[in-house]
C-alpha cells in the first residue's frame, strides 16, 4: 500500500514538473512580448523574419555563385548608434515601405519601452552621414572603372589566342565589373555582390602585376589606349557636330509638303480672294507695328498667334511679314485661311523691293560662308527696315524663332534715350564671353581704333527700332561699309550679328533682360521660372522647335500656339 502511494506521488511530481516546463516559458515569453515597442507588431515581426530568411538565402546564393571569393566583412552596430542600417540583408533596418530607419527607433533596451524620436539636428546628422556614404560609393565606382582600364591593359599583354588561367580570369572579372558599373545608378547603393566583385578584381590585378611587372610597358600601353580613346572621342564629337549642322540646315519633309499644298491652293483662288482686310492700317504710324522676315510658314504662324493671343489691344496690332518669292504664295494662303483675329497682317515679297541697291545683291551672291543661313538675303534685309517701311516711325522686329508670352505694348513706351536700337544685352560682369572681341577681329587696325573689344554685345530677336533716328544717322551706309570690308578679309565672324554689333555701336539702349530670354535652341539648362516669366522666349541656336533635334522640354511653349487639327497640318502629317 505504501509503495503504491509513493509511486503515485512520484507520478504527480513528474506531471507537475512537466506542466511547469511547458507553461513557464509561455508565460515568460508573453511577458517579454508585451514589453516590446509597438512598432514591432506581428506584421512587422513577420516581415522582419521574412527579410532575414530572404537575406540568408541571398547570401547563400552569393557564396555559391562566387565560389572562392572572400566572405564580405560584417558590420556590427552598437546600441545607441545613430547611423542608419544600410545592410538590407539584416531585415531590421527597413520598414514596411522599404525605407531605412534609424536603429534606435527600431530596437529599445530600456525596460522594454520605446525610446523617443531623435531631434531634427540628429536627423540632419543622419542625412550628412548618408551623403558621405554616397560619396564613398561614387569613389568606389570610379575605382572600378579604373580597374577595368588596367585589366584591359594587362589583357593586351597576353599573346594572341592565349587561353591561360590568368587570361580567363581577367576576362571574367572584366565582364563582372562591366555589369556592375552598367547596372549601378548615380545615387544607388553598392551591393555586397558588387563589393565582392571589386575585391575579386583587385586580387586578379595583383596576380597580373606579378606576372607582368614591367611598369614601362604598362605605361606605354595605357598611353596608347588613352590616345586611341581621345581620337575616337574627337571623331565622334566632329560627327555629332556635323550631323547637328546638317539637321539644322535640312528642310523638314512636313514643311515642304505644307508649302506645296498651300501654294497650289493659293493659285486656285480668285484674284479678289487674294487680299487681306484692313489694308489701310498698314501705313498708320500710331499703331503697334511688328516686322517678321522669314521663309518658314509655321514659325511665322507661331509668332503671329502668340503675339495676338497675348495682346491687350489686338485691333491695334499690325504684322509685316516679308518673305521670298518662292514662299510668298504659301505664306499668303496660310494667313488667308488662318487670319490673326482682330489684328492686321501684310505679306511682302522681297523680290518686289526693286529699290534695293546693287551692292546688296552683288555681295550676297558671292558669299564667303558655306552655311546659307549666314548669307540669307532675308537675314540681311533687316538692315533696310527704314526703306522697307518708309511711313513708319517705330517698329518691333521679331525673329521667326521666338514665342511671345506677354503683351508687348509697353515696349513702345520705353525711353530710347536718343538711340536707334533697343535690345537685351547678352554679356555678364563675371566673364568675358559675349563681348565685342569674341565676334570681331581686333587685329584689324580700323576696328581697334573705332571699337572697344570689351563692349557688351546685344541680341537680335526682339529689337525695338526708332526708324526716324536710323534714317537721320544714315546707318545703312555704315552697314554697307562693314559688309564690304568683311567680304574682303576675315574681319568678323559669319552672320548678321557681328555686322549688327558694328552698325549699331553706341546706338543701342539696353532693355531689361527679363523681356527677352534666350537659349531655348541650344541650352537645356535655362531655368523654367525665367522662361515662364519672360514676355519673349527665343529658340536661338540649331535646335529649333520645329526640328526633330529640338530640345523636347522646350517644345511645349512653341506647340501650344499651333492648331495641329488644322487640315493642312494633318494632310502633311505635322504633329506636336
Amino acid at each position: 500500500m505504501m509503495k503504491k502511494q509513493r509511486i503515485r506521488r512520484q507520478r504527480t511530481l513528474i506531471l507537475c514538473l512537466l506542466f511547469l516546463s511547458v507553461v513557464a516559458p509561455i508565460v515568460f515569453l508573453a511577458d517579454r512580448l508585451s514589453r516590446l515597442p509597438r512598432s514591432l507588431d506581428r506584421k512587422g515581426f513577420a516581415e522582419d523574419v521574412g527579410g532575414i530568411t530572404r537575406s540568408m538565402d541571398a547570401l547563400q546564393l552569393t557564396q555559391e555563385t562566387e565560389e572562392g571569393l572572400k566572405e564580405p566583412d560584417r558590420v556590427v552596430y552598437s546600441v545607441g548608434d545613430d547611423s542608419t542600417v544600410n545592410d538590407t540583408g539584416n531585415g531590421s533596418g527597413v520598414n514596411a515601405g522599404g525605407n531605412k530607419m534609424p536603429l534606435q527607433k527600431i530596437l529599445s533596451f530600456d525596460g522594454g519601452k520605446e525610446q523617443p524620436d531623435q531631434t531634427t539636428g540628429q536627423e540632419q546628422h543622419n542625412g550628412d552621414l548618408h551623403s558621405q556614404a554616397q560619396q564613398v560609393d561614387d569613389v568606389k565606382i570610379r575605382e572600378m572603372k579604373d580597374d577595368l582600364i588596367t585589366a584591359r591593359a594587362y589583357l593586351s599583354f597576353a599573346p594572341p589566342k592565349s587561353n591561360s588561367h590568368l587570361v580567363k580570369e581577367l576576362k571574367m572579372r572584366i565582364k563582372e565589373i562591366d555589369r556592375v558599373v552598367g547596372l549601378t545608378n548615380k545615387d544607388s547603393k553598392l551591393s555586397q555582390i558588387a563589393m565582392q566583385r571589386k575585391r575579386a578584381m583587385e586580387a586578379t590585378l595583383a596576380k597580373a602585376s606579378k606576372i607582368y611587372p614591367d611598369c614601362h610597358a604598362m605605361s606605354m600601353r595605357l598611353r596608347a589606349m588613352a590616345y586611341n580613346t581621345e581620337e575616337q572621342l574627337r571623331s565622334q564629337v566632329n560627327e555629332a557636330y556635323f550631323l547637328i549642322q546638317l539637321a539644322a540646315r535640312t528642310f523638314p519633309k512636313g514643311l515642304h509638303c505644307l508649302s506645296m499644298r498651300l501654294t497650289s491652293d493659293y493659285f486656285n483662288l480668285q484674284p479678289g480672294n487674294q487680299e487681306f482686310p484692313n489694308r489701310h492700317k498698314v501705313q498708320q504710324p500710331d499703331l503697334y507695328h511688328y516686322a517678321i522676315f522669314s521663309d518658314n510658314i509655321l514659325a511665322c504662324a507661331v509668332v503671329v498667334n502668340s503675339t495676338v493671343t497675348n495682346a491687350m489691344e489686338p485691333e491695334k496690332v499690325v504684322f509685316h511679314v516679308v518673305t521670298d518669292a518662292l514662299n510668298y504664295p504659301a505664306m499668303m494662303m496660310w494667313f488667308l485661311t488662318n487670319p490673326p483675329g482682330e489684328a492686321t497682317i501684310e505679306i511682302k515679297n522681297m523680290d518686289d523691293l526693286k529699290w534695293l541697291p546693287s551692292i546688296f545683291h552683288s555681295l550676297l551672291m558671292q558669299p564667303v560662308s558655306r552655311d546659307p543661313r549666314y548669307s540669307s538675303a532675308l537675314n540681311h534685309l533687316r538692315f533696310y527696315l527704314p526703306q522697307v517701311f518708309p511711313s513708319l516711325n517705330k517698329i518691333l522686329f521679331l525673329d521667326h524663332d521666338v514665342v511671345v508670352q506677354r503683351d508687348l505694348m509697353k515696349l513702345w513706351k520705353v525711353n530710347m534715350k536718343g538711340k536707334v536700337n533697343g535690345a537685351v544685352e547678352t554679356c555678364s560682369a563675371d566673364n568675358s564671353f559675349h563681348r565685342l572681341g569674341t565676334y570681331v577681329n581686333f587685329k584689324e587696325p580700323s576696328l581697334a581704333e573705332s571699337f572697344d573689344p570689351n563692349a557688351c554685345t546685344w541680341a537680335f530677336g526682339m529689337n525695338m527700332f526708332d526708324l526716324r533716328k536710323w534714317r537721320q544717322r544714315k546707318l545703312m551706309d555704315i552697314y554697307h561699309k562693314w559688309l564690304q570690308m568683311g567680304n574682303r578679309s576675315l574681319l568678323m565672324k559669319e552672320g548678321t550679328l557681328p555686322l549688327g554689333q558694328l552698325t549699331f555701336y553706341n546706338q543701342t539702349v539696353a532693355l531689361d533682360r527679363r523681356w527677352h530670354v534666350l537659349g531655348l535652341g541650344n541650352d537645356p539648362t535655362v531655368e523654367r521660372g525665367a522662361i515662364e516669366r519672360a514676355p519673349v522666349v527665343h529658340y536661338d541656336g540649331n535646335m529649333k522647335p520645329w526640328l526633330e533635334i529640338g530640345i523636347p522640354k522646350y517644345k511645349g511653349y512653341w506647340n501650344r500656339f499651333l492648331n495641329f487639327n488644322q487640315p493642312f497640318l494633318q494632310q502633311c502629317n505635322i504633329h506636336g
